[in-house]
């Protein structure tokens, strides 16, 4: 499925990044049809030491679901998994686009996602050929340890360097959602927020809310 710039754009607005930790006894794809159903506008698949075939498999379960909720799916990292279960495209670091165009290994119908957290990557992510920027982590994150928080400045600047969609990613939650208002992001991209959760449903539903909130905030 091909979607435009202004689909993606829009598809930005409740990023869901699936995370098997806190499954509690139930399947990927039992989580992500709840989340898909209340509300999340785009899916992202990221496993980290999964081997290659249950990888693929998964990717492709969750890339039919995502298909009947037409919302964009991608895989994380993995460029062979991507295109063996034709996703619509793949998220990557900045350390994968070093002296590697992988706008030209997924080709022009594909969705190319690219992580970034200061203007000059993402201006660097751009030029790659990114139909998105992922910017953060935006608060505190547990999912990276490493990870820095952005200031508000630091996002709405990058936010104003580039011309693609923007997602802000890392401890959001729906405690803090609302502090990004006046950042110029397209959307949030949340991990724990819906997958911890006793009630992923739920909680999407409520972070949607808020999403689109954050985003009419923008004008």
């Amino acid at each position: 499925m091909k979607f435009t710039r202004d689909e993606i754009r829009s598809a930005m607005l409740l990023y869901a990044v699936t995370d098997r930790t806190w499954l509690k006894g139930r399947t990927l794809p039992e989580v992500t049809e709840e989340v898909l159903k209340h509300g999340a506008t785009f899916l992202q698949v990221r496993e980290k030491g999964m081997d290659h075939a249950a990888f693929l498999a998964e990717a492709e379960r969750l890339k039919e679901q995502a298909g009947r909720y037409h919302v964009p799916f991608v895989v994380n990292d993995s460029i062979e998994v991507a295109l063996e279960c034709d996703a619509d495209g793949v998220h990557v670091g900045q350390s994968d686009i070093v002296g590697k165009d992988v706008r030209a290994l997924i080709g022009s119908d594909k969705i190319l996602g690219i992580s970034a957290n200061t203007v000059e990557t993402a201006v660097a992510a751009e030029k790659a050929g990114a139909d998105y920027i992922g910017v953060g982590a935006v608060f505190g994150t547990t999912t990276k340890q490493d990870a820095k928080s952005l200031t508000l400045d630091a996002l709405r600047a990058i936010c104003d360097a580039v011309t693609i969609p923007v997602v802000a990613i890392g401890g959001i939650s729906a405690d803090n959602l609302l502090q990004l208002q006046g950042s110029g992001v397209d959307g949030v991209a949340v991990v724990s927020a819906i997958f911890a959760q006793e009630d992923p449903g739920a909680a999407t539903e409520h972070l949607r809310a808020l999403a689109e909130q954050l985003v009419a905030s923008h004008g």
